[in-house]
């Protein structure tokens, strides 16, 4: 992760880290970690589990390197003055991720933008069914590597509930929620994560992928989900902003010069155990600020989604809810939180 230690990470009791199967198959390569550490762990000393993507998320995030039809999609690398293409296959995805080891691996998915045209989001969402059967066919190791269909469909709810049924009748070991947190307003985002949720088992772990704002992942457990992934705490670590218990604060402002306080005084984290505001701000824009405010956001996320799972299971994720919205609106207006927040209250 980027900033952090995969020894930091253990000290949070973090148990689940997600690697980049599109990055890693171009530096250093799937079979020189393969040859060379056995797998992931091996590579990055990290002996909890690993979840890898399927690279699919780049066909979004690198839309102007990369052309897909039915049979893969080819990318021209980022790296600059590298000219090499990679052309993954929901075979060849599949067969990088078994190289890599990872405890979960996902299908590739046909991810599009979910404000595209209807036509184009109805095509991503029957290939993406189509590719699953191949991932399926291609993974060599279900017994050790758990795979997970992704659910697409954009904003139309009728391809998520019709995805959301034709993976389930897969009988997979988890499933996916893709293909949001692309720019769509909220009300369509928690209703697309709700019906897409209501459709897949109970029993199955469901995973709401590239969501990372605290707010959003309160809203998405209460919608069913379990599992998130985002580069949010740790990217907007590196612009100085941290997250407390009343909402995000910006440790470069002036206000923060003299504040000897920790980023928020009721984490336990060592970040806030041994810093205070001021001392972030003198840091500004350094590597070190970073890292710690860095460690302290995805602490933050971690304590914060081990005390709902804690509320729900004592039978108090009510109480836990309310007073954690109750915080989080605590310095805003209620013109404020009607305008900017009223999704939330319709979740609700």
């Amino acid at each position: 992760m980027k900033g952090l230690l995969s020894t930091d990470l253990e000290r949070m009791n973090c148990n689940l880290l997600l690697s980049n199967t599109y990055h890693l198959t171009l530096q250093p390569g799937d079979e020189f970690i393969h040859n060379n550490y056995t797998n992931t762990h091996g590579f990055m000393k990290w002996n909890r589990n690993i979840l890898t993507d399927s690279g699919g998320f780049q066909m979004v995030s690198l839309d102007k390197n990369m052309t897909v039809s039915e049979e893969g999609v080819k990318f021209t690398s980022h790296i600059q003055g590298d000219s090499r293409e990679v052309f993954l296959t929901p075979e060849k995805s599949i067969n990088i991720q078994n190289n890599l080891g990872s405890d979960i691996i996902m299908m590739l998915d046909d991810v599009v933008r979910p404000n595209s045209s209807d036509e184009r989001i109805e095509e991503a969402c029957y290939r993406t069914v189509r590719w699953l059967d191949r991932c399926i066919k291609a993974h060599n190791n279900p017994k050790t590597q758990n795979l997970f269909p992704i659910v697409q469909g954009g904003l139309n709810m009728e391809l998520r509930k019709h995805c959301a049924e034709e993976m389930t009748k897969r009988e997979m070991p988890g499933y996916a929620i893709g293909g949001l947190a692309g720019g769509e307003s909220k009300d369509d985002f928690w209703k697309a994560v709700h019906t897409s949720a209501k459709h897949l088992p109970l029993e199955k772990p469901r995973y709401c992928m590239g969501i990372g704002y605290p707010i959003d992942l309160v809203v998405c457990v209460l919608l069913g989900c379990d599992m998130f992934d985002c580069v949010f705490p740790t990217r907007t670590a590196r612009f100085g902003t941290g997250f407390t218990k009343y909402g995000f604060i910006k440790l470069k402002n002036s206000s923060m010069k003299f504040d000897f306080s920790p980023i928020d005084p009721e984490c336990d984290c060592e970040v806030c155990l041994k810093y205070t505001r001021a001392y972030f701000y003198l840091l500004s824009d350094t590597s070190r600020s970073s890292s710690l405010i860095s460690y302290h956001n995805v602490y933050f996320l971690l304590r914060l989604l081990g005390r709902m799972r804690k509320s729900i299971i004592d039978g108090k994720a009510q109480e836990f809810v309310n007073s954690f919205f109750i915080n989080q609106f605590r310095d805003l207006s209620k013109d404020e939180i009607s305008l900017e927040y009223g999704w939330v209250f319709d979740v609700l």
